[in-house]
């Protein structure tokens, strides 16, 4: 009787070690195929993006070219001199640069495109900020938008597998990060702050930039009890 209570207990044990490593398996086999499922559905936003803003970058250009043939003329003062410049074609209408063409992810628009190449992340930018925009990307949460002057505040998750914000702590002082905005300009920032605070304190969103523009970065500390702030400024 003694043998048959105890293999049955063995039998228990090894019944529950089973169940407790497939749930092991199973999770991380989701977390892993959640984890690549997101990463195809960014790339596939950016791919979008970066069509939308190479239509923009072309046309801006073309009116820049514009302007400095007038702005040549209109600094020429000898007539023949003049003459010699005019060419005989008639002159084409001016074309003003085309409106952005909006991406959207999920129905959330892409304002632009973050890259932070210490920690290899290169997401699409969305908004607005939401739970569900939030699961599949990082968000704008507060400011007057990517590339303009003030502080403008992104908001990721930590989900400790390498998504998003999750390696947010593993950035330092000096390291870049990346903004590409809705009109195809990237502008490079500087991270020259960072800091853990509790998940009440916003004081860090409204700040005077003297001018200059500047971005904050908001994510969950590693066991969710705080919050981890970086504040980077243009070059």
């Amino acid at each position: 009787m003694f043998n048959n209570k105890y293999s049955n207990l063995l039998s228990m044990i090894l019944v529950v070690l089973i169940v407790a490593i497939l749930g092991i398996i199973g999770y991380f086999g989701y977390d892993m195929l959640s984890s690549k499922a997101i990463n195809s559905n960014a790339q596939t936003a950016l791919e979008e993006f970066e069509k939308a803003t190479t239509t923009i970058k072309r046309d801006t250009s073309n009116l820049k070219k514009k302007d400095d043939e007038e702005n040549k003329l209109e600094n020429v003062t000898n007539p023949e001199e003049l003459l010699n410049n005019l060419t005989p074609e008639p002159e084409e209408p001016v074309e003003e640069p085309a409106e952005p063409e909006k991406v959207y992810m999920e129905g959330y628009e892409v304002m632009g495109r973050i890259q932070i190449p210490k920690t290899k992340v290169d997401y699409p930018v969305l908004s607005p900020n939401a739970k569900r925009s939030l699961e599949i990307a990082v968000t704008i949460a507060y400011g007057p938008g990517l590339n303009e002057v003030g502080n403008t505040v992104i908001f990721g998750h930590n989900y400790r597998n390498g998504l998003f914000f999750s390696n947010n702590k593993k950035l330092a002082v000096g390291d870049k990060i990346l903004i590409t905005d809705q009109k195809g300009e990237t502008i490079t920032y500087e991270i020259y702050k960072m800091y853990e605070t509790t998940p009440n304190d916003a004081s860090y969103m409204k700040r005077d930039t003297e001018g200059k523009r500047e971005i904050s970065l908001q994510t969950c500390t590693d066991d969710s009890s705080g919050r981890i702030i970086i504040w980077a400024r243009e070059k």
